[in-house]
């Protein structure tokens, strides 16, 4: 079980440090915690190829037009930056993406933009302002705060796939429900960032947020209220989801061969 250890919802990781948390292995024993099957790890095709296509396209574009995406600095920090969209405790995946919606195949291109026109239109009526409007296949909130338990439920990996699919960037909540956690991590489709505080009661939808991600010193600014926020550090899970999930993790630290091997 040391893969389902591995993206447990993490405590504070030193990254630079030697000593690592002894439920989190180091990333370089990832490679003896996952037993990839020759046929899917040599595969040409498999469920997270065209995940972490769209996912670096989306984020490149977005890089090189708009402040909404992911960027990298001199001194190592990740920062995402744009609308906030706001929930509350116990979000689940049925929320997040309804099973009859599940049919779509997320390495098809065409049917994992359509996932993402689908996410969060589980919500209840409570929640007037719609995640994607109709018609419309992304989403201009790029980050979603939650509450207590965000991503219960079923085990399904379209729920973080969905988000990401739909541009969000960053979930931001209280806690997690583990598998969710874990699927954000392997898909490499969203961060999965905890909170000290509940930023459900403190933020607003719409409100205007950067989200500044370090070793050891993670925030949340609202610009909006003006006020800032810590985060708990992602830890060994962020060169994971940076590198676009699990596969192209392992194929970059040549766990598994490459594609053009």
């Amino acid at each position: 079980m040391a893969a389902a250890a591995a993206f447990s919802t993490p405590s504070t990781f030193n990254l630079s440090s030697a000593t690592q948390n002894p439920n989190f292995p180091s990333l370089p024993a990832l490679s003896s915690s996952f037993k990839l099957a020759p046929s899917i790890a040599n595969s040409p095709i498999h469920p997270f190829k065209s995940l972490k296509l769209n996912r670096s396209t989306r984020f490149v574009s977005a890089a090189a037009s708009s402040p909404s995406a992911a960027t990298s600095s001199a001194s190592a920090a990740t920062t995402f930056h744009g609308l906030c969209y706001v929930v509350g405790d116990n979000i689940d995946t049925d929320q997040i993406i309804p099973a009859e919606y599940l049919t779509l195949v997320p390495s098809n291109p065409d049917e994992y933009e359509k996932l993402g026109s689908y996410a969060l239109i589980g919500l209840p009526a409570s929640y007037q302002t719609r995640f994607v409007e109709p018609g419309e296949t992304k989403t201009k909130y790029s980050i979603v705060i939650g509450g207590d338990n965000f991503g219960c439920g079923s085990s399904r990996e379209h729920a973080p796939v969905a988000l990401g699919a739909a541009g969000v960037a960053a979930v931001v909540a209280e806690s997690y429900a583990r598998i969710f956690f874990r699927n954000s991590v392997a898909t490499g489709e969203v961060y999965p960032l905890e909170s000290e505080g509940r930023l459900c009661e403190e933020c607003t939808t719409g409100d205007v947020v950067t989200i500044e991600l370090r070793e050891s010193d993670c925030k949340l600014i609202n610009h909006t209220s003006g006020k800032e926020y810590k985060l708990k550090p992602i830890g060994d899970a962020g060169p994971v989801i940076e590198a676009g999930g699990i596969f192209a993790y392992a194929r970059k630290a040549g766990m598994i061969p490459s594609r053009d091997a």
